[in-house]
Formats: structure tokens, C-alpha cells, sequence
């Protein structure tokens, strides 16, 4: 793997107890099944890396200590389920509770399209079917089961996550929710405008600001432990969306995000300046960075197009908004394409050099989160992106294929992501196929069809009961046809249907990098997540 030479700024501390890990060292001279695969998977794919940007360090006092007292917290009201893919977002029920054509909050991107709703126990029966039945390894250095995705490391599951959450993030207070249970009238947008790192600002949420350091975010650190978010004394984070705090992956995503934008400030910005700049900055990677790893770069520079004045717009042939200033997210994006990521997470994670941890465990030492990050669980996100700087390690957490087999965990959630009441649904495909036939999502060949894409008859796709009729569950389908084509990336239908939601919200974000009164850019490009962490000093 071919890596680009820069210095490393004196933002990036290492050691557990400062705000980022070590690097781990690596023996060039060791081969393993691991560094093998990555390295053959290189000569037919280019590694996406890119440019670092050096910024200032950020002065010790955002990150609080016992003599800056926490300000009083301010509950943040937030609708949707406790974790990430398990509820129904307020107004995703939108194609049953009002016209198909109806867009507000949520919309159908295909209206036209008839829902599919084959019988419960062919859902039920195939989610059963969709499980990969071995537990998580003790080393992810031990992978040989062939789920390996060679080209997308694993961070990319999480940042993926991320995105979701920003897109779905739902700030409207319970009352008027209770009045528009449908989110029909009240409801945030879904730009990419990182709300849960910024909330409603330094007036409406001062818990999440550093009171020491005007214009700065807050982070905290626990019984002298790693840097974590700031937290109450009984462990709940101060954080813009709860959900970012349901795993510690997760969470220290949005610790990296707090860290640039207080990078940003130290470096002399305003408080304005800097969160335009890590919005910026932000965006830039989910486009070049983010959709090319899952999409291919082909599919995004063919989308792109010049606006008036130095914008940028989109080609978007299938995702019309009615109103560009609130636009809907459509169901057949969140509710089956964009969980492709679903299938990509891994059992386990190597979190640094000689540590795994599972993503669920029976006795609480795995990556569950809604709790102080616990000192063994600190990210060294060289073993989750490519970092500029830094040689891979031979054991970097990839993510699992695009494919129909989810990992093992994911058949029997933990009670921190669905209660555990009377007949409750733990296994995470069956909530989504279910899911998909209660909100009346259309078929995956219907879909295809009006996309003018050839779809996939069900003798490919593995689906020999006649009782379907020749069709597929839309999330199922975008999972098969991936699997496919290799696996590595979507396939045509789910990959056009993510990259003209994520692309088209950002051509109608007036505040987005697309539609700066100059072309904007970071100041080195090519720029990457491992290109952020570094100039958030977080690696």
C-alpha cells in the first residue's frame, strides 16, 4: 500500500490519556492472510488517501477538569428509536398514513410505485436465513472467512452511521410532536449541518460549550482515563443526539468532529468560521471520501455537474423534493438502501494493537455505549482508516462485504438498543424486512425497473417460493444485488439511490460547500477522513 510522507503536527499527542492513541508499530517484514488480501485488492483499486492540514493545537482547557464545573444540562428532546436502524424515525410512516404523493418529513421517491407486502412468515423465514453464524473472534487478525471488504475499512461503518444521524436527527419538542405525530408540518431538515455536535447553539444548549474557552465545544475525561464527551455523574453525555452515544466507536466519531472544530477556533476563527469550516470539511469528505469507497468515484463525478456562479449541482433524475428549502428524505432511502451498512458491521473490533472487543458482549466488555469510554476502549483509528502519515497495520478493521449475511450479534440485540418486553423483534434483518412491508416500501425489481436499471429475476437473488411472486423486499434486493457484483460497493440501484439523496440534499443546502459564494476546497486535496482525524489532532 503506497502512503504519502508529512510531517506530524503537534496536535497529534500520543498515549492513551491524551486525546488520541499511539500509533501501533508495524513489522514490514510480516505477512499475513490480512495484509495479503489489502495488498493484491490494491492493484486493481487505487487507495483513496489524501493531503493533511496542519492546524494549532487546541489549549488543554476544552477539555474539562474538575475545576471548570459542567453547566447544569438542558434536555435535548429527540424523537426516533434508541438505536441507530431500530425505530421508526416521526413521519417515515408517511406512504400509510397519507397519499403516497405525499412528501413532508419523509416521502416516496417513487410514488408511482405499488407497495410490496409479501406474507410475514417469507420475511421472518428469510431473515433467519440472512445471519452469519460465527461468534466474534478474539484477533481480527484471525479473519479468513472471506467477509472481508479489501477496499473500505471499517471506520467508513461508522461514519456511515454518523451521516444517518445527522440526516435523521429530529429536534422538534415533544409537544409539537405529540400534535404532528406524521411530521407532516414540524420538522428539522436533513442537511448535513452536524446538529449533534453543535445542538442549537451556544445560547439553547450551553452544556455543549466550553464555558473556559468562548467558541469552543466541550469534552470531558473520566477518572483520568482517555478523552471522552462531557458527561453527567451518571454517565449520560452532553452530546446534540443521544444516538452518537449508543456505541463507543461511535462516540468517539463525534469526539473527533468536537476536536475540529475546536481546532478551527484555536487556529484564530470565530465561532462562525469554525463551524462553517468543520461543516465544510465535513461535507467534503462524505463526497469525496465516504461515496466513492461505497459507491465508486465513477458514480459520483457523473452526477456532478457546474452550477451558476461556481456552484456545483447534481444530475438527479429520480429524487425531486417538492420543496427544496425543507426537502424530503425519501423511504426508499432510509428505510432499505442506505442500510447497506447493516451487513458491513463487523462482530468485533481490534480497537488498538492487541485489543478487541465485540460489538455486544454477554458481560458489558464490548463496544455498547451510554457510559464513560472505558481506558481499554480508546479508538487508534489507524486500525479504522488510512491514516496520512502512518503505515497500516496488517490487522486494520475492514468492514464485512455488501452482502445478504449479517454478523452474528445482530440476530439478538441487547436491551441498550431494543427493549426486551413482551414480543419484541431482536434480530435486526427481521425489524427491517418487517419494517419495509409495514411503511409500504415498493419492490426491489419494481424499483429498478422505473430506474430503467435491468432488475434481477428472484432465481438469482436466491428467492424460490413462488409465494413472492417474483419480487423482492427492496433492502434485501440492494443487499443482493451488491453481493452480486463482488460485494466491495453498492450495486446500480441502491448505489444511484444513495448518491442522489446524500448528493441532491447537499445541491439544496444553501449553506453547503456546493453553494459558496466561491468554489471552496480544503487547503490540500485530495482530503480524507484520515486527513480529518489528523487535523483534529485525534490520531
Amino acid at each position: 500500500m503506497r502512503l504519502r510522507r508529512h510531517p506530524v503536527t503537534s496536535a497529534a499527542t500520543n498515549g492513551p490519556h491524551s486525546e488520541a492513541g499511539p500509533a501501533a508499530p508495524t513489522d514490514p517484514g510480516r505477512l499475513t492472510r490480512r495484509s495479503l488480501l489489502v495488498n493484491s485488492a490494491g492493484l486493481a483499486v487505487v487507495p483513496m488517501l489524501a493531503e493533511a492540514t496542519a492546524s494549532a493545537p487546541v489549549p488543554a482547557g476544552n477539555v474539562s477538569t474538575p475545576s471548570t464545573p459542567a453547566p447544569p444540562p438542558r434536555p435535548l428532546t429527540l424523537a426516533g428509536g434508541r438505536g441507530h436502524g431500530v425505530g421508526d424515525p416521526r413521519g417515515s410512516d408517511i406512504a400509510v398514513t397519507t397519499k403516497r404523493s405525499t412528501q413532508a418529513r419523509f416521502g416516496l421517491m417513487f410514488p408511482q410505485l405499488e407497495p410490496f407486502a409479501p406474507d410475514d412468515d417469507l420475511l421472518v423465514a428469510l431473515a433467519r436465513q440472512v445471519i452469519d453464524p460465527r461468534p466474534p473472534l478474539d484477533d481480527v487478525s484471525m479473519s479468513n472467512d472471506g467477509f472481508d471488504n479489501p477496499y473500505i475499512p471499517a471506520g467508513y461503518t461508522y461514519l456511515g452511521q454518523f451521516i444517518d444521524h445527522d440526516m435523521t436527527r429530529d429536534p422538534t419538542p415533544l409537544p409539537q410532536q405529540r400534535v404532528d405525530p406524521h411530521a407532516l408540518l414540524n420538522f428539522d431538515t436533513p442537511f448535513f449541518d452536524l446538529g449533534s455536535v453543535y445542538g442549537r447553539g451556544p445560547t439553547s444548549d450551553p452544556q455543549l460549550y466550553d464555558p473556559d474557552y468562548p467558541g469552543m465545544l466541550r469534552l470531558g475525561r473520566s477518572q483520568g482515563g482517555p478523552v471522552d464527551l462531557p458527561r453527567a455523574a451518571d454517565g449520560t453525555a452532553y452530546i446534540g443526539d443521544p444516538r452518537n452515544d449508543e456505541n463507543l466507536i461511535i462516540a468517539q466519531l463525534q469526539i473527533a468532529f468536537i476536536r475540529l472544530h475546536n481546532q478551527f477556533v484555536a487556529a484564530g476563527n470565530g465561532f462562525a468560521a469554525a463551524q462553517r469550516l468543520t461543516r465544510w470539511h465535513y461535507q467534503w469528505v462524505i463526497v469525496h471520501d465516504f461515496l466513492p469507497h461505497i459507491l465508486g468515484s465513477g458514480v459520483v463525478e457523473q452526477m456532478l455537474r457546474s452550477g451558476p456562479h461556481g456552484t456545483i449541482a447534481v444530475d438527479n433524475r429520480f429524487y425531486h423534493p417538492d420543496d427544496s428549502r425543507r426537502p424530503m428524505m425519501p423511504i426508499e432511502y432510509s428505510v432499505a438502501a442506505y442500510r447497506f451498512g447493516h451487513s458491513m458491521i463487523r462482530a468485533e473490533y481490534e480497537m488498538h494493537e492487541s485489543t478487541t472487543l465485540p460489538v455486544f458482549g454477554p458481560d458489558g466488555g464490548d463496544l455498547r455505549g451510554s457510559r464513560p469510554l472505558p481506558g481499554n476502549a480508546w479508538a487508534d483509528w489507524n486500525y479504522f482508516y488510512e491514516i496520512p502519515d502512518v503505515e497500516a497495520p496488517d490487522d486494520r478493521n475492514m468492514t464485512r462485504t455488501i452482502d445478504t449475511q449479517l454478523s452474528l450479534p445482530l440476530s439478538n440485540l441487547p436491551p441498550t438498543v431494543v427493549a426486551h418486553i413482551d414480543g419484541a423483534i431482536l434480530s435486526l434483518a427481521e425489524r427491517n424486512l418487517l419494517r419495509g412491508k409495514r411503511l409500504g416500501l415498493p419492490a426491489g425489481q419494481d424499483v429498478a425497473r422505473a430506474m430503467g436499471i435491468p432488475p434481477i429475476p428472484n432465481q438469482r437473488l436466491g428467492l424460490a417460493d413462488p409465494r413472492w411472486g417474483g419480487r423482492a423486499p427492496l433492502w434485501f434486493y440492494v443487499l443482493k444485488e451488491a453481493e452480486l457484483g463482488g460485494g466491495c460497493q453498492l450495486g446500480p440501484v441502491g448505489g444511484r439511490i444513495v448518491a442522489e439523496v446524500i448528493l441532491g440534499l447537499l445541491a439544496r443546502d444553501r449553506n453547503s460547500y456546493f453553494n459558496a459564494e466561491r468554489p471552496w476546497s480544503p487547503a490540500s486535496t485530495p482530503f480524507s477522513m484520515g486527513d480529518l482525524l489528523v487535523m483534529a489532532g485525534a490520531v
